[in-house]
């Protein structure tokens, strides 16, 4: 934990000396100082599939309804892939998310998709082999990537809330693009996941009115 934390006080400095506007955000959002890391993977994944296109609060809800559904010990492959299709719109997860649950756990438990051994690959290949289950995007695997695996480059840059700060913090006309937020980027890395995060804080200030947005 204290080389995770150590990674974070590093990246944080390198972001403000190498770029000004994360350095004027980091002066004045609260601090950054760890991710609540999910080490259950599976866990992880299923989190994320509820939480695609859905606000924060949404997906909370949602979750906390399958995991008192469930029981605590009940995220994994062999319970969720029990449940049907009505138990999980009942908890208000829709057709297709509950559909996209069901393959993943039916995967994981017949061992295609391994998870105790997918953080040994590296981003590239560990998207790939994600998104080869259908449901799983680009954006869930980096999600993936950053609140399970705690990987410190990741840049989610088709995460709509991401692209709203970038667009108003560098005073951009529209919406950037992949290739935008990548250029933007740039200088972040080896620590852009600092630098989304600092992001999201900032556009989660605006979205609650806060002057220090």
């Amino acid at each position: 934990m204290k080389r995770y934390t150590d990674k974070i006080e590093t990246g944080t400095k390198h972001l403000h000396s190498s770029d000004l506007v994360m350095r004027e955000l980091i002066e004045r959002c609260t601090p950054f100082t760890s991710l609540k890391l999910e080490h259950n993977r599976f866990h992880s994944l299923v989190n994320a599939i509820i939480s695609q296109q859905i606000s924060i609060h949404a997906a909370r809800s949602v979750q906390l309804r399958l995991l008192n559904h469930v029981g605590k010990t009940g995220i994994n492959p062999k319970r969720i892939a029990s449940l049907k299709l009505i138990e999980l719109r009942a908890l208000g997860i829709p057709k297709p998310k509950g559909l996209y649950l069901l393959e993943l756990a039916r995967k994981v438990q017949s061992g295609h998709l391994a998870l105790n051994k997918i953080g040994r690959l590296n981003d590239e290949a560990l998207i790939e082999k994600l998104i080869a289950v259908k449901g799983i995007g680009t954006w869930t695997a980096q999600m993936f990537m950053i609140f399970s695996l705690g990987r410190m480059d990741v840049l989610p840059w088709n995460d709509y809330a991401l692209r709203i700060a970038l667009q108003r913090l560098y005073h951009l006309k529209e919406l950037p693009n992949k290739d935008r937020c990548l250029q933007i980027a740039e200088p972040w890395r080896p620590y852009a996941t600092i630098g989304s995060w600092y992001c999201w804080r900032s556009h989660e200030t605006v979205a609650a009115g806060s002057p220090r947005g």
